[in-house]
């Protein structure tokens, strides 16, 4: 299967290779500001932002809406992103979309945003204190709930599960590791480990699983939590062809082959192309001064090697959004 085509976007490198930024036109004018979207991350490997990244842009496109993207390198730059939002306050767009890197630590910047006169929307990680105008994500504790339930139906009794979670303090995180350590505290029949952090690199969550596997001879199940932990942690059991439960979080091409070849049981595909489609349109309406909802479920979905070529769950694998 191919990579999913019209991923391709200019990145241009700015203080000392920390932050990068992509706009849907050329430069910008006072009567003419932008929307500003804040991803975690900007970087190419992490297919979840890319296709996000390719909602805003077709929204903005029907909307007719001026978009420039600022972001960090990597998912754990906390200062980074204060840094960028920062700037962006004295640049003032006409609305910020943040997909914010902390719950907590992140929350006085963004009160600068909101006092400042800016319309903040969040997009995928919310922040304390309920500052936005409007949250757009998956529902993560029940996605979590979801990860949860699916690998109790292929674990053996007494055995020892790994959560391999990603950044720590990122409210994403934290929900979807709350939903499945709830969805499992009821049964005797297994022990969960402490919770590892990937820092949402593939190399680091491959490490932690080679590890894993080592020191623990009787692991019955892993948890991934994001794409580069699922990721790290499959090429990790294939390397050392094994046959282990592996549930995990969104629809990279790496996670598609994994699928694929059993490797991985199952994963919760979440919609980025939507979040970021309902985004910019959520944006738009705001800085027009329309009523919105505080809160957009934009779902999530189980999919295993068995149903991931139904026609639905090809629409989840190959994101869409609906109009």
């Amino acid at each position: 299967m191919r990579r999913i085509a019209g991923l391709a976007f200019a990145a241009v490198i700015i203080a000392a290779s920390i932050l990068i930024y992509q706009t849907s036109s050329g430069g910008f004018t006072d009567k003419n500001k932008p929307i500003l979207f804040v991803p975690k991350s900007f970087g190419q490997k992490t297919e979840f932002w890319q296709v996000m990244n390719q909602g805003v842009f077709a929204a903005a496109k029907e909307y007719g809406a001026e978009v420039k993207v600022v972001g960090t390198s990597t998912e754990d730059d906390i200062e980074g992103q204060i840094l960028l939002l920062e700037q962006a306050i004295l640049d003032k767009p006409k609305a910020i979309i943040l997909a914010a890197t902390d719950y907590n630590r992140i929350v006085p910047v963004a009160q600068k945003i909101v006092n400042a006169g800016i319309k903040l929307i969040t997009v995928d990680s919310d922040l304390m204190g309920d500052l936005s105008a409007s949250f757009i994500a998956t529902d993560n504790y029940a996605a979590g709930q979801k990860v949860g339930q699916a690998l109790q139906r292929r674990i053996e009794p007494g055995a020892t599960i790994a959560i391999i979670n990603f950044v720590k303090g990122s409210a994403p995180a934290m929900e979807r590791e709350r939903g499945v350590r709830d969805s499992l505290k009821d049964s005797d029949h297994f022990q969960v480990l402490d919770t590892y952090y990937s820092d949402a690199s593939e190399e680091k969550a491959y490490a932690i699983t080679q590890k894993l596997l080592l020191s623990h001879p009787r692991l019955g199940g892993i948890v991934g939590l994001n794409e580069p932990s699922t990721v790290g942690a499959a090429k990790a059991i294939k390397e050392a062809g094994i046959q282990i439960p592996l549930i995990g979080f969104d629809s990279s091409m790496d996670e598609i082959s994994f699928l694929e070849e059993g490797i991985l049981q199952a994963t919760v595909i979440q919609k980025p192309f939507n979040m970021g489609y309902l985004a910019i349109k959520t944006a738009v309406q705001v800085i027009n001064g329309e009523k919105v909802s505080s809160r957009i479920d934009t779902g999530s979905e189980v999919i295993t090697k068995k149903d991931m070529y139904t026609h639905e769950n090809q629409k989840l694998l190959f994101p869409f959004v609906d109009k």
